[in-house]
């Protein structure tokens, strides 16, 4: 299925006019702006990418109800990958019902919307084979289009500057940079020191990322400039790190960690540990809140990769300003909360229940959760359409 990209339109809308330069790195190179003017106090980003409105909360515009046109028509769906059975289900948020599912590729992991937001990509990683796939679905009708080949996309993210999709190859630990649209293969970053490679985020400025190393207990620094790895970092009491997420002023970043039962706090830039908060048992997902000031984290109530239904699953409610749980809801009956992403009104979070077959949606004012049975080990679920200029890939970590 194509879809055209509004890579240009985006430029259009949202890029200053300024001179600049470019590192040159090849063909695909990612280049560097100049520098705002002192008065300014705008973050100096990579070109391509669109500017930060506000360098004290970088996510300014994924706040409630901000939609941009990109997103018009785009049905008001849920879309859940189960692992096990091989298919999407897609549920209306407005009923609480599942309307459709389709069958995709083996082992769908993630439902990936894409940089310009036109297109859902679901990461079919088909573990421990060789036939991979990622399959398009079009959100103005919620239906899948052909499946691309790919190797072992266990997730997929996006440069800032739109110009390649980052597919997470975890069992070959290495970064293939693809065509956004076509998924051809640009170039790859091997990760050889990175066993587990599956989450990340992005610098405020768009220079580098950070992915965690889920079966080496560490983080692995990546300079998307010039194209290499800048060093790993090793996590003092951790062991098997998770999903990870800026904070609004884009100065440290949050790391889940499963075995830990917490996050870890790690200063990017000097790619430093700083701190760590105690949450609940399995921290696994990361999610601000729609105003940016909180962090939701899903704990998924086991330390293990695979584990029983009914576990100690709960949410925990970080504060991003003082680095504190203020609140902890738990799950009901045990539950394994696991992926997800906040509704475009920022009123409820959804998550998989990775072990219990069934999706949670959680009022985020008071903790309460409801369930909808879904397929076999549901995964990394995303709400359509989210608040967000472009998206940077996971289950929504829009901007």
């Amino acid at each position: 299925m194509k879809r055209k990209s509004i890579f240009a339109a985006c430029l259009c809308s949202f890029l200053p006019v300024a001179a600049g330069f470019v590192w040159a790195v090849g063909p695909y190179a990612i280049g560097a702006a100049v520098a705002a003017t002192p008065e300014s106090g705008a973050i100096e980003t990579v070109s391509g990418m669109p500017p930060v409105p506000d360098r004290t909360n970088l996510y300014s515009e994924t706040a409630a109800g901000r939609l941009t046109p990109a997103t018009a028509g785009a049905l008001a769906r849920v879309y859940v990958p189960n692992r096990r059975s091989n298919d999407v289900y897609v549920i209306d948020p407005a009923t609480l019902k599942v309307v459709d599912k389709f069958a995709v590729g083996i082992n769908p992991q993630h439902v990936v919307p894409s940089w310009d937001l036109k297109t859902l990509w679901v990461t079919n990683n088909a573990e421990g084979r060789t036939d991979g796939t990622l399959t398009p679905i079009d959100p103005m009708t919620g239906k899948p289009g052909k499946d691309i080949p790919v190797d072992d996309p266990y997730n997929m993210y996006f440069t800032p500057d739109g110009k390649s999709a980052i597919v997470v190859a975890e069992a070959r630990r290495r970064l293939d940079f693809r065509d956004p649209q076509t998924m051809a293969l640009h170039y790859s970053i091997a990760v050889p020191d990175c066993k587990g490679v599956n989450h990340a985020d992005f610098s405020i400025d768009g220079r580098y990322a950070i992915f965690t190393c889920e079966f080496q207990g560490s983080l692995a620094k990546v300079d998307l400039v010039n194209r290499r790895v800048l060093g790993y970092l090793k996590l003092s009491r951790g062991g098997m790190p998770q999903d990870i997420r800026i904070s609004p002023d884009g100065k440290l970043f949050f790391v889940a960690d499963m075995r830990a039962d917490g996050v870890f706090v790690i200063d990017g830039d000097k790619f430093a540990e700083i701190g760590f908060i105690k949450t609940g048992v399995g921290a696994h997902g990361l999610y601000p809140s729609r105003d940016g000031t909180k962090l939701y984290v899903a704990n998924r109530g086991s330390n293990k990769v695979y584990a029983a239904p009914g576990g100690k699953g709960s949410v925990s409610v970080i504060d991003f300003a003082t680095r504190q749980v203020v609140t902890t809801w738990s799950i009901p009956d045990g539950g394994s909360p696991d992926m997800g992403n906040v509704s475009a009104d920022g009123q409820t979070l959804w998550l998989s229940a990775r072990f219990d077959d069934v999706v949670y949606v959680i009022d985020t004012s008071t903790g309460g959760v409801k369930k909808i049975r879904v397929g076999r080990e549901p995964h990394g679920l995303t709400v359509w359409p989210q608040p967000g200029r472009y998206s940077l890939g996971h289950t929504g970590n829009l901007r």
